[in-house]
């Protein structure tokens, strides 16, 4: 796929890259210059103001921006992941609102994190709710959000119905709906100016206006593609980038990096392949452990190219100077296995199908 950034953007990126990652810069900035460059388009239909093509389009764009920055790609997914739950909410309500996300005038989160590993089984929702009126009233913390710009934003939620149990439903909540709070930004390690936080809800109202779909059970693996694909780009765009600094750093002195930066080159661009083919034929809907073995092959790609770059830089690596990038990037790499579905759990959900299959047989 080609690469979708311009070269203003590359500029950009690649000097707020370390600001980005130690939270220096602006948090609030990112979200109007990736706008700028027409990033949240990508994949969203003409008739709705987006830039056409597919969903791989815009795995693409969270690949090319990940390769110069994982803290803006990572703003990036959160917003596009959100977009896309607008792209397949049926209530129009909510969809008014594409214009102002595509422009980058408000921040979408997706929230959704406690939903997909609710889907697989390994985790309670953490929002509940009870019907009052014509709609209901929702109450609850989600721990971990990423985008929650304090300039405003929506999130994306699963709630558990205290008066029907077995009927959780998806919403979008905006950020000034009362009793919904968002804690300061959470003290991470790295990737800092994500504009990370934790969300309070204590009785905050919602009605028809709010609902992206009435049954989760139904609509979650609808959207997991799009949420693990989009994930997914992450990971794509930080093994490209090392793998490409590997390969520069690899000359004479360490030819014996040569072969298996090659070698591992092909086996990411394989996965590639399988994530956009998956994607475009819709096979992930119904095949989510091809899309869960995808992200955990992803995720080693990546710890092995930030090997291979390591042992071609070779000692440089560990002075302040020549081994900048590299910090940032094992910084950013340690975030990948646990990135929620983190792989713990990827092989958790995994391993319960596996045993169902055998009880099966």
């Amino acid at each position: 796929m080609a690469a979708v950034i311009d070269a203003e953007l590359v500029t950009w990126l690649d000097e707020m890259a370390e600001p980005l990652d130690s939270g220096a810069a602006d948090p609030g900035a990112v979200l109007p210059r990736l706008a700028a460059s027409g990033l949240f388009g990508a994949g969203v239909p003409v008739s709705l103001g987006g830039a056409g093509g597919d969903v791989t389009d815009a795995v693409e764009a969270v690949a090319g921006v990940s390769e110069r920055s994982l803290a803006a790609g990572f703003v990036l997914w959160g917003h596009r992941t959100f977009i896309d739950y607008l792209l397949h909410t049926r209530n129009e309500a909510l969809r008014r609102h594409l214009p102002d996300l595509i422009a980058g005038r408000v921040a979408g989160a997706t929230g959704m994190s406690n939903a997909m590993k609710f889907l697989s089984g390994l985790e309670e929702l953490q929002v509940t709710a009870r019907s009052e009126g014509g709609g209901f009233v929702v109450g609850g913390r989600l721990p971990w959000v990423t985008n929650l710009r304090a300039q405003g934003f929506w999130a994306a939620v699963a709630v558990a119905r205290a008066d029907a149990p077995g009927v959780p439903f998806c919403a979008a909540l905006p950020h000034d709906l009362p009793g919904l709070t968002r804690s300061p930004d959470l003290d991470l390690m790295a990737m800092r100016a994500t504009s990370t936080a934790a969300l309070a809800l204590v009785d905050v109202p919602i009605g028809p206006e709010h609902i992206l779909h009435p049954h989760a059970a139904s609509w979650l693996p609808e959207i997991r593609p799009g949420f693990l694909g989009l994930q997914c780009g992450m990971s794509i765009g930080l093994a490209r980038r090392a793998l490409a600094e590997a390969r520069a750093h690899a000359g004479a002195a360490r030819h014996v990096l040569q072969e298996p930066i090659a070698a591992l080159s092909e086996a990411l661009t394989e996965h590639e392949r399988l994530m956009r083919e998956g994607l475009r034929c819709g096979a992930f809907r119904l095949q989510a452990a091809a899309l869960f073995r995808l992200r955990i092959g992803l995720a080693e790609i990546v710890a092995e190219a930030l090997s291979l770059e390591l042992q071609a830089l070779g000692g440089r690596a560990y002075l302040n100077g020549p081994g900048r990038g590299v910090a940032r990037r094992l910084r950013e790499a340690a975030f990948v296995p646990l990135i929620t579905p983190s792989l713990v759990q990827l092989k958790a959900a995994l391993a319960a199908q596996a045993a169902v299959s055998e009880r099966v047989a």
